[in-house]
């Protein structure tokens, strides 16, 4: 844990020792499920990254496909 990180976790719990029991187990639940969260948006973010292209097609049907489908245009450009 940095300096940073430990300077913020001890500033949150001065502020939590205002409260009382029922509001502070809220809190360790929503903190709980943010780390649930965390976990689990980083495993898809990973599995994200790699680019796959979702189809069933076989990819010369795909490839074949994007061919027939360019459409290429000329403009002049005037300088």
């Amino acid at each position: 844990m940095t300096v940073a990180e430990k300077y913020i976790v001890n500033t949150y719990s001065n502020l939590f020792e205002g409260l009382n029991s029922i509001s502070k187990i809220e809190l360790l639940e929503k903190l709980a499920k943010s780390l649930k969260k965390e976990v689990k948006n980083k495993n898809e973010d990973f599995f994200k990254s790699f680019g796959a292209f979702g189809s069933e097609k076989p990819a010369e049907e795909i490839s074949e496909q994007i061919k027939k489908n360019r459409r290429f245009t000329s403009k002049d450009l005037k300088l």
